[in-house]
């Protein structure tokens, strides 16, 4: 079954404005993929969900999140321990998260894009 179009889908297209498509995003739902610590007795051992980011040469953070669950399913593959996550709304995880690392939205995929730090910066306009 093909994935459903997303915005970043159709932004690619040049089917939405790339003003229109920021807008789009924030307003829209992201996986972030988070570390699973293992339980024991069912008991969760860890408290803080720890998103999956990756870290450059210059030692610069990159949060990783994808427009749905299915689309991170190969990339989580090589990253144990972050084969589960969760769904929240884009704005949500700028705001709990802050500012201060790239975004790579999608990466590995066709329909991916990557936004630097000082982007994010940019998008990030709490309340």
């Amino acid at each position: 079954m093909p994935q459903p179009r997303t915005a970043v889908d159709r932004a690619q297209d040049g089917r939405i404005p790339a003003e229109s498509f920021i807008e789009t995003l924030i307003g829209s739902e992201v996986f972030m993929p988070v570390y699973e610590k293992h339980q024991i007795g069912g008991l969760q051992t860890q408290e803080l969900a720890q998103p999956l980011k990756l870290v450059d040469a210059e030692g610069a953070e990159a949060l990783v999140l994808f427009t749905s669950p299915e689309r991170a399913k190969d990339f989580v593959k090589d990253h144990p321990g972050f084969g589960g996550g969760l769904v929240a709304d884009f704005a949500w995880i700028l705001e709990k998260l802050g500012v201060g690392y790239a975004i790579m939205l999608n990466p590995g995929l066709d329909y991916g894009m990557d936004f630097e730090a000082q982007d994010v910066a940019q998008l990030f306009r709490p309340g």
